[in-house]
Formats: C-alpha cells, structure tokens, sequence
C-alpha cells in the first residue's frame, strides 16, 4: 500500500505563506503523477495544482495561480505546495493525491492514492 502523508499545514494571517510537503512510501515515486487538492466546510473538494510524472510540467487553478507553487524532489519521494499571498478563501484541509498512470493530475482525475490532509487556516 503506498502512503502519502502530508505537513506543513496550520493557521497563518492573510498575506502570509506556507509551505506543504507530501511525503509518498513508494520505489517508482518519480513515475507518478503528482498533485494537491483541497476542501473547506460544506464544500467539495477542488483542484489546486498538479505536476507531471517526473517533474517538469505543471497546472493550476485559476485561483491559485500565481500564487501558489508545486515542485517534487524524486531523489527525496516528496512533493511540495508553496503558497505565498495567502487569502481567507484558500482555508480548507489539503489533500495530497498520487497516480501511478496519468501523465498529469487533472480537476476531475481519478486517482489511485490519496493523503488524510492537512489543516490550513488563514485568518483575515
């Protein structure tokens, strides 16, 4: 069973950063599809960001972008959401997913592994 276990969340004011790791329990990390997904109270949970198997590549939502970075390090099997400009709104527990197939995570992709989530909480 591949383990995706995620930190670096917790309450930061509006403005702020934060920085999310994944950790990922797998031998053939760098062929997986990598992302980060969110959900706030009562809301489903949405796309945040994704990057290709292997590094390289990568996509965001729209209210993210510019603001938010995902990287991987393979030699480490770790994943990484740098959120700068923190706003209220990006309060939600996030959720770190792997695929071992897709090329790239997509909004509606279905995934093979999901991480339990971390808190982020933005105060105004």
């Amino acid at each position: 069973q591949v383990q995706l276990v995620e930190s670096g969340g917790g309450l930061v004011q509006a403005g702020g950063s934060l920085r999310l790791s994944c950790a990922v329990s797998g031998r053939t990390f760098s062929s997986y599809a990598m992302g980060w997904f969110r959900q706030a109270p009562g809301k489903d949970r949405e796309f945040v960001a994704a990057i290709v198997r292997g590094g390289g590549s990568t996509s965001y939502a729209d209210s993210v972008k510019g603001r938010f970075t995902i990287s991987r390090d393979n030699a480490k099997n770790t994943v990484y959401l740098q959120m700068n400009s923190l706003k209220p709104e990006d309060t939600a527990v996030y959720y770190c997913a792997a695929d071992k197939d897709l090329v790239i995570l997509t909004p509606r992709s279905r995934v093979d592994y999901w991480g339990k989530g971390t808190l982020v909480t933005v105060s105004s």
